[in-house]
């Protein structure tokens, strides 16, 4: 297969064209970029958490990362002529790109919108399609509390939804599904994707950063018992992979989530105290309230200097105290992956987002080495 990666430059999308590099499969990138050295160089500051200087260079030379120039909110991906022709080669499509934005609507309709219908216009027209596997998101569910939700129940169109991210996306499924060739359509719907469990290294951390916050102070208003479905990268771009190259699949919508293994809240603080050696802080569940509205209040109006961990904070706070999880009986029986559980990894990653100030030491890409002629 040779498959289309939109959002190839992301951190999904990173794992995506790394698992689809490391299968064999010829990967189009799709990259905003000014000129095709721009291109690489943005291909490779999202790849580099995957793959080695040679490696990267190896893909480049086999032809089986090609990078393309365009951008998934314009038709035919706003891609020149000659490498609109070249898409048509594709007979798979991975969209990843979205915008995670989660207070501007004309962010979310621009990216998450306007990319789902071009990405659907270049699906009507792939002459070989035969997979478009759509990166959306747990939570198209919209609000919900104290659930286990399977993937045929998620999507309630008389339920509120979160945030303007949460509602995009539950549109633009609803797009694939109606434009899409019959058939050709598998969604997946991460849940939280905190970290990866085989090594500390992240270029996330938004949500990192969340999690340590709540960690350093002595009091949390949230209830200790309460799940959170988080999973790692590597569990979620493996699945996504594995999926996207099956011949078949039993179904067309996938939870790639925690289910119900889902870590309690305590769990998390407590492997956190442990990882920092400090002493886990308290759970007040009757201040859930006014914390909420509280921090929706800093988010507006405080300082500057706590109005941007404020915000973090107010945006995440309802997948926090929301103890909803997700069925995800499905992905493991058709793929034989299971996720790595969040406490038993999380300490790595603490830490290393700590000692790095929350920025991934994005190397330089050195030059291809040549080999010396034999003498």
């Amino acid at each position: 297969m040779t498959t289309l990666v939109t959002g190839s430059t992301g951190y999904l999308g990173g794992y995506v064209t790394a698992g689809l590099l490391a299968r064999g499969e010829r990967v189009f990138a799709l990259v905003r970029a000014r000129d095709p050295e721009h291109a690489r160089a943005r291909l490779w500051e999202g790849l580099q958490l995957h793959l080695d200087a040679d490696g990267f260079h190896e893909a480049f030379a086999e032809g089986l990362l090609c990078p393309v120039l365009g951008d998934v909110r314009f038709p035919e991906l706003g891609t020149n002529r000659h490498d609109a022709a070249r898409l048509r080669e594709a007979d798979g499509i991975v969209h990843a790109a979205a915008t995670l934005n989660r207070r501007s609507e004309r962010a979310c309709a621009d990216v998450n919108l306007r990319g789902a219908l071009a990405v659907c216009r270049l699906g009507q027209e792939l002459p070989a399609l035969r997979r478009v596997t759509w990166v959306s998101t747990v939570a198209v569910a919209g609000r919900r509390r104290d659930e286990v939700v399977r993937e045929d129940e998620a999507v309630d169109w008389a339920r509120s939804d979160f945030d303007p991210y949460a509602r995009t996306k539950k549109f633009g499924e609803h797009l694939a599904r109606e434009l899409l060739p019959p058939g050709t359509l598998a969604v997946v719907r991460p849940s939280i994707v905190l970290g990866d469990s085989r090594f500390p290294d992240t270029t996330q951390f938004d949500m990192v950063r969340a999690f340590v916050r709540l960690g350093q102070v002595p009091l949390l208003p949230f209830d200790p018992d309460a799940r959170l479905d988080i999973v790692p990268a590597d569990f979620v771009g493996g699945a996504t992979v594995a999926l996207h190259l099956a011949p078949e699949l039993a179904h067309d919508t996938y939870h790639l989530a925690a289910g119900r293994d889902a870590p309690r809240f305590v769990e998390i603080t407590d492997a956190l105290a442990q990882a920092r050696g400090t002493r886990p802080p308290r759970f007040v569940p009757r201040l859930t309230r006014p914390c909420a509205a509280a921090l929706g209040f800093l988010a507006r109006t405080g300082p500057r200097t706590t109005r941007r961990l404020a915000t973090l904070l107010d945006v995440f706070w309802p997948y926090l105290e929301w103890n909803v999880v997700f069925d995800h009986q499905r992905v493991v029986a058709e793929t034989g992956l299971t996720p790595a559980r969040f406490p038993d990894y999380c300490g790595g990653l603490f830490r290393y987002a700590l000692e790095h100030d929350f920025r991934y030491p994005t190397r330089p890409l050195p030059a291809a080495r040549t080999l010396e002629p034999a003498q």
